[in-house]
């Protein structure tokens, strides 16, 4: 039986080690902020996300759920569907991540000339 891979440097025990450990993986955030706001199935995330394979965004999902960030529900009707929502700890996120992207949308002209982003 395999080993699953275990992080070689501990994570220390501070606030920013968690959000980072959280929030890490390009798509989370936006995921976060679209959920927050009413997507909910994975092929709309998908659509509104055209640029993240569906495999990256499982697993970003996947990751969320696992930190209690969001949850999954399973309907199972006559045509089965997920969907996705916010728990209280991950509804606690949003005033963060809209301070984030405030920062970044005042910053973006200097932001631009020092790194390069793929629009």
């Amino acid at each position: 039986m395999q080993k699953l891979y275990q992080k070689k440097i501990p994570l220390l025990d501070c606030g920013h080690e968690y959000i980072r450990e959280v929030l890490y993986g390009r798509w989370k955030i936006v995921l976060l902020y679209h959920i927050f706001n009413g997507i909910k199935r994975p092929g709309e995330l998908e659509r509104k996300i055209p640029q993240a394979t569906r495999r990256v965004l499982d697993v970003q999902l996947s990751q969320l759920l696992n930190h209690g960030l969001i949850v999954k529900n399973i309907f199972k009707e006559t045509i089965p569907h997920v969907e996705y929502e916010m728990t209280e700890l991950g509804k606690t996120l949003i005033p963060v991540i809209m301070v984030m992207i405030k920062w970044g949308n005042d910053n973006k002209g200097e932001l631009r000339k020092v790194i390069q982003i793929e629009t």
